[in-house]
């Protein structure tokens, strides 16, 4: 059995609901998965996880949200080589600039994607939480 970690911000509550979506899908496939969100996991030992999906909106000129994610990103990006990673996050505005920088990011620091990335414009409709799901999987 893997053990995941499943860690998010969200100002909404669209990308809280998404991490849910990709808990349940972790569970759903024999993982061990941890929910937290970004200020709970700033303590905690990526090292701990065989996978680690990341959730974070699209924020100002579409980056990262910057008072809690990103130094907890910034923290643990050093420990993702040979990690599995997979990314979501929602958006109410561009076209995902972010998760292409954030992808690349991520790639740049030698972690293995999971999967693709999964986007959402707005509130995650069923669709879009399947798809949140299968990316838990693949965790």
């Amino acid at each position: 059995m893997s053990k995941s970690a499943v860690v998010y911000w969200s100002g909404t509550g669209n990308t809280e609901a998404m991490a849910r979506a990709v808990l349940e899908g972790a569970r759903s496939a024999g993982n061990e998965a941890e929910l937290f969100t970004a200020s709970e996991f700033t303590g905690a030992n990526p090292d701990d996880y065989d996978g680690i999906a990341f959730g974070c909106p699209a924020m100002g000129a579409e980056v990262l949200e910057e008072t809690e994610f990103q130094p907890m990103f910034d923290q643990v990006k050093p420990r993702l080589a040979g990690k599995k990673v997979a990314l979501f996050g929602s958006y109410g505005w561009g076209g995902g600039v972010w998760m292409d920088q954030w992808k690349d990011d991520c790639v740049q620091a030698g972690a293995s994607l999971a999967a693709d990335p999964v986007l959402c414009n707005g509130e995650p409709d069923d669709s879009v939480l399947a798809q949140c799901r299968s990316l838990g999987v693949s965790l």
